[in-house]
C-alpha cells in the first residue's frame, strides 16, 4: 500500500467545495480564490505551491480560521468552519490548529521552554514544554533565549510551540522563507518529524518547488484556482532535497 492510501484511509480532515473569497468592492474588488475544490486528510503532508498572489496563503488562513469565505463550503470533520461564529472558531484554532509562520514571533523575554509554555498552559491536553523541544531537537537549548539562538533554531522553537497543543492540523506559511538553505533542510526535517510522530494534517506554503517531493501531495495554485495536484508515490526525506 502507497503512503497516500494509508493517508487517504485515516480519515478525510477538510472538504472544501466551491471555496470563493473576495476582498474589496466594485472597481477595487479582488478574488483571492475563485470555486477551490479539495479534500485533506489526516496525517498527510502537502505542499502549496504558486507565484504570489495565486491564493494559498488565502486558503491557509481559511483553512486555520483566520479568516472566513465569501462564498463555497469548508469543512472540518463535519464543523462548517464557514458558518461558524467568532466564539466557535477561536476554540478551534486554540484546540486544533498549530501555525508556524515565515517570521518566529517569539517574545524575546522568554526562553524557549517559556515561549512554548505559552501553548501549553491553555491547551486541552498539551505536550510539556519539553518534549515539544526535544521532538524538534533543541532539548539542549530549553533555557536560552530568542538572541542567544540561530534562526532556524527560532523556528525550531516556533514549531515546538505550534505542536504543544497536538494540533491535529499543522498550518505552515513559508516556514523557511526568511532562512538559508543549510538551515531551511533542518527546519523541514522538523516539520516531517512532527509529522510522523504526532500524524498532524501538515500544509506547506511555498514558492520553492524543491520542496515538492518531501509531499504526499503537491497542489498548484494559480490566479485563485487548483492548477493541478500532483500525488508522489513516496515522499522524499528533507536531507535529500536537491536545492
Amino acid at each position: 500500500m502507497s503512503d497516500m492510501q494509508t493517508k487517504l484511509d485515516s480519515g478525510q480532515v477538510f472538504r472544501v467545495r466551491g471555496l470563493t473569497k473576495v476582498y474589496g468592492t466594485g472597481a477595487a474588488e479582488v478574488r483571492a480564490l475563485w470555486g477551490v475544490d479539495l479534500d485533506l486528510y489526516a496525517g498527510e503532508l502537502v505542499v502549496l505551491l504558486g507565484p504570489s498572489g495565486s491564493g494559498k496563503t488565502t486558503l491557509l488562513n481559511n483553512l486555520g480560521g483566520l479568516d472566513t469565505p465569501t462564498a463555497g463550503e469548508l469543512y472540518y470533520r463535519g464543523m462548517n468552519l464557514a458558518a461558524a461564529d467568532e466564539n466557535a472558531l477561536t476554540a478551534y484554532r486554540r484546540d486544533t490548529v498549530g501555525f508556524v509562520f515565515q517570521f518566529y514571533n517569539l517574545i524575546p523575554s522568554l526562553t524557549a521552554r517559556e515561549n512554548v509554555a505559552l501553548i501549553t498552559e491553555i491547551a486541552r491536553d498539551p505536550l510539556p514544554a519539553e518534549a515539544a523541544l526535544e521532538l524538534v531537537q533543541l532539548g539542549g537549548r530549553l533555557d536560552h533565549f530568542p538572541a542567544q539562538l540561530s534562526g532556524g533554531e527560532q523556528q525550531r522553537v516556533a514549531i515546538a510551540r505550534a505542536i504543544a497543543k497536538r494540533p491535529e492540523v499543522l498550518l505552515c506559511d513559508e516556514p523557511t522563507g526568511a532562512l538559508d538553505v543549510r538551515t531551511g533542510i533542518v527546519v523541514l526535517e522538523a516539520i516531517q518529524r512532527v509529522n510522523q510522530e504526532l500524524g498532524a494534517l501538515t500544509v506547506i506554503i511555498t514558492h520553492n518547488a524543491v520542496m515538492a517531493d518531501m509531499a504526499d501531495r503537491v497542489i498548484h495554485f494559480s490566479d485563485g484556482h487548483v492548477h493541478h495536484i500532483i500525488t508522489n508515490a513516496r515522499r522524499a526525506p528533507a536531507s535529500s532535497l536537491n536545492w
